[in-house]
């Protein structure tokens, strides 16, 4: 059955005259949610490594970003059919499986702005990036959780973002564009951007041998270096993240993670994710 032919009106409702929420007992799983594996995507234990980079399990998803960086999803418990749950507790009803009035229910939720059944899942990513680019990321907090690896307390590695993408800016602030550089510009930026980064780092190694405490010879380091967190989220806040960073007006080294962590919403939450795309990539 198309949406069309359902006649959807408030909170899915048909033309069936199936009660307005209503599908089935709420009973048998918590919410009617189904299993996803425990941890939809593989949760696997962290490792030995700091983030356990190099203990990453096959079984978990990682998508590969910029020049050295990645955004992997950890864990997830995240799903359609939880959207579906959320909003029907208030009849103290529930659906077992997703069905085509099911992903109705989810279309008109995203479209009339009923925003809180999207804040029942959970994803869970580690996430390795340039320090300009976590503080952008970092901006985002409704809705968002972060631990980061500390310079306080272990020694950081000589890991640097040199952008293949050198771009000018063209115009004036509120009304510019961005255009590639010549090869030679291109590779005469790719060249200084890399032997300052080298050059820093060396003047953290010497600052440590010297005595100098990890939290202040990190002073030295610049912003392209390389750092690893956790990201938690639920998936109204991803959306609205996705919504605003993966755009043709986000920074392109942002836009990229956000890319990444989209490809996991559309993944994990197919209808949900169509319909964000639907209503004009604006989350509810």
């Amino acid at each position: 059955m198309t949406e069309t032919a359902m006649t959807e009106t408030a909170m899915g409702e048909t033309a069936m005259g199936e009660t307005a929420m209503g599908e089935t007992a709420m009973g048998e799983t918590a919410m009617g949610e189904t299993a996803m594996g425990e941890t939809a995507m593989g949760e696997t234990a962290m490792g030995e490594t700091a983030m356990g980079e190099t203990a990453m399990s096959e079984t978990r998803s990682v998508v590969a970003v910029l020049d050295k960086g990645y955004l992997a999803l950890d864990a997830a418990l995240a799903s359609d059919l939880a959207v579906v749950n959320a909003a029907r507790v208030s009849f103290n009803q529930g659906s077992d499986e997703m069905g085509e009035r099911d992903a109705g229910l989810v279309r008109f939720l995203m479209r009339e702005n009923h925003g809180s059944p999207f804040e029942h899942g959970y994803f869970r990513f580690v996430v390795k990036a340039p320090i300009f680019v976590v503080r952008e990321h970092h901006r985002h907090r409704a809705g968002h959780s972060y631990n980061e690896w500390s310079g306080r307390y272990s020694k950081l590695e000589a890991e640097f973002y040199v952008p293949d993408y050198v771009r000018a800016q063209i115009g004036k602030p509120g009304a510019y564009r961005f255009e590639a550089v010549a090869p030679d510009l291109r590779e005469e930026a790719q060249t200084e951007i890399r032997s300052v980064a080298e050059a820093a780092f060396e003047a953290y190694e010497r600052l440590l041998a010297k005595g100098v405490a990890k939290e202040v010879a990190r002073t030295v380091l610049p912003l392209s270096m390389y750092t690893k967190y956790y990201w938690s989220c639920n998936p109204r806040s991803l959306m609205h993240f996705c919504g605003l960073r993966n755009s043709d007006q986000a920074q392109f080294e942002i836009r990229e993670y956000a890319r990444a962590a989209e490809s996991f919403l559309q993944a994990l939450m197919p209808v949900t994710h169509a319909a964000f795309v639907a209503n004009g990539r604006r989350a509810p």
